[in-house]
């Protein structure tokens, strides 16, 4: 994978994005296109799709290209079990912990539209996201006008979602809605904050065991969906996640090791697209997340599916 880095100087202002990474870039416009068109490029760490979209003096471009001659890596594959459900119209799958939902700035390969794409081989879009370290359900449309209208029903916060959660602690108290606005945290790049600013946000959690050593296990069904919104809201209420040191979640409970972030999208029930009939789909447990359960609580109060 090649990656170029580039800087807009000030007398790069008011400069197309394609023109300016074509001539900084050193490649041709066709493909600087087709490199915005894949979602390989990056302005101020933001994706750009948009070939025309204007400069300003100091910004910073990054661009993902495929090396001459040659290809990245292919990821390892979706297994066919990850494939929950498809249709003409849409695929459901089950996102493996680790992997990214879109193209990163280090990667436009091995994400979660392209494995879904060669599972069912053909072309799928991307409507929603969930964290790289999240497993669970997802869902993708197979046509432009099905991708439309789910992504506007996620928009509206209608398709209901039901996440598990290992927290360091129960939250406080241990059931109930929280009502708390989201931003970003101006101290510390990447995090979000409660903030009365902040962009509504609601989720409601209903804590399920609690383990000896004081860790919960929490069901997690947010009503709008903000950026890292189950993370910040249960660290909020003094739960945050086991694997989460971003907001304050031990990698290391005790002796036992956290492999990631402990959360996991369990169930989506949404309108179809096309039919209008309600679609209900669950995904199992992956094996690390029973696996800590396995570890915290009695065998016969680990979650089914795992």
């Amino acid at each position: 994978m090649k990656r170029l880095a580039l800087s807009a100087r000030p007398a790069d202002e008011g400069e197309r994005i394609d023109r300016f990474i074509a001539a900084r870039g050193g490649i041709s416009r066709g493909a600087a296109r087709r490199a915005l068109e894949q979602g390989g490029v990056f302005l101020d760490g933001r994706r750009c799709k948009v070939a025309g979209r204007l400069l300003r003096s100091g910004q910073e471009v990054v661009v993902n290209l495929e090396e001459a001659g040659s290809r990245a890596p292919a990821a390892l594959p979706l297994p066919p079990e990850r494939l929950l459900y498809a249709d003409e119209h849409i695929v459901l799958v089950d996102k493996p912990p680790g992997v990214p939902s879109q193209p990163t700035l280090t990667s436009d390969r091995g994400h979660v539209a392209e494995l879904a794409s060669r599972l069912v081989g053909s072309p799928v879009i991307l409507v929603h996201r969930l964290d790289r370290e999240t497993s669970g359900v997802m869902v993708l449309g197979r046509t432009p006008e099905a991708a439309r209208r789910l992504a506007e029903d996620f928009r509206e916060g209608r398709p209901g979602k039901t996440y598990l959660a290992l927290c360091a602690r129960t939250p406080r108290p241990p059931d109930g809605r929280i009502d708390s606005p989201l931003g970003k945290d101006g101290t510390r790049p990447g995090r979000r904050c409660v903030r009365a600013d902040g962009e509504p946000a609601v989720t409601r959690y209903l804590t399920q065991s609690v383990a000896p050593s004081g860790a919960a296990l929490v069901e997690a069904r947010p009503e709008t969906g903000r950026t890292h919104q189950i993370r910040v809201h249960l660290a909020h209420l003094g739960a945050p996640l086991l694997g989460d040191p971003r907001y304050g979640g031990p990698r290391l409970l005790g002796a036992l090791p956290i492999p990631r972030v402990m959360l996991h999208a369990q169930c989506l029930e949404l309108v179809h697209p096309a039919t209008g009939r309600i679609l209900r789909q669950e995904a199992p447990l992956p094996e690390d997340f029973a696996a800590v359960c396995r570890a915290l609580f009695a065998p016969e109060r680990v979650p089914p599916g795992s």
